[in-house]
């Protein structure tokens, strides 16, 4: 069955080394508390949230746009709480 998306937002990746295997897997694991299915997309392509291998799919360079969706309402703490993970240049960002 394919829902509709009910939350989204929009975020930029902004440290270094862009997306790769640690963050990927924090925000996969924040996914995972979700109600519905998260989805992450760079525009070309969306992917489920929950999973590790398909965040790394997205090839997320610094600067690279996502767009967060929620299926339900009832994740908006987690679209929150992943786009301040990205705002927060997942902990990795260098003075």
């Amino acid at each position: 069955m394919n829902r509709q998306i009910q939350l989204s937002c929009n975020t930029i990746v902004l440290n270094q080394l862009g997306m790769h295997a640690r963050p990927a897997a924090k925000i996969a694991q924040m996914a995972m508390d979700s109600e519905s299915t998260i989805w992450l997309s760079d525009g070309n392509s969306r992917v489920d949230a929950s999973s590790i291998i398909d965040i790394l799919t997205l090839c997320a360079t610094k600067g690279s746009r996502v767009h967060i969706q929620a299926e339900s309402f009832q994740d908006a703490a987690i679209i929150d709480k992943i786009k301040a993970f990205f705002e927060n240049g997942f902990g990795e960002l260098t003075e």
